[in-house]
């Protein structure tokens, strides 16, 4: 069995859920941060390796990752996290299950090209959840 890789793309999930929309209304940081301790929950409690992509505004793409952690990914200005979600999706799905959750259907279809397969953001805050009551 191959692992399992989850590629996030955080503002659709952000931009879904209404308690991380209202966050980023006040602090964009806020609602990021918020998303990233769910996401690193679940990879806690389950067998997913967790991936979250954020439009960035920077000269290069970045990538901050706490060893053992969710790792993070932030586009360049010139680029968009669907693009990079693309390329991740690209380059890992031969050797990996992967998995991209966003409620953008062009970005589904195009990682479905790839071999992936898609979630939406309903589907991924009930992995989280579930995540969650493991642990009782």
């Amino acid at each position: 069995m191959k692992p399992r890789v989850l590629i996030v793309d955080g503002h659709s999930m952000i931009f879904q859920w209404p308690d991380l929309t209202l966050q980023h209304a006040k602090r964009t940081t806020v609602a990021r941060e918020s998303l990233v301790r769910m996401l690193t929950g679940l990879q806690d409690n389950s067998d997913w390796h967790v991936t979250v992509v954020f439009d960035g505004n920077g000269i290069e793409p970045t990538e901050a990752t706490v060893p053992h952690g969710v790792q993070v990914f932030y586009s360049t200005a010139d680029q968009t996290a669907d693009s990079v979600i693309e390329r991740l999706a690209a380059k890992y799905s031969d050797r990996y299950e992967v998995t991209v959750a966003t409620d953008d259907l062009m970005e589904r279809t195009t990682v479905a090209s790839f071999g992936a397969c898609a979630m939406s953001a309903r589907q991924l805050r009930e992995e989280i959840e579930m995540a969650g009551r493991n642990l009782d």
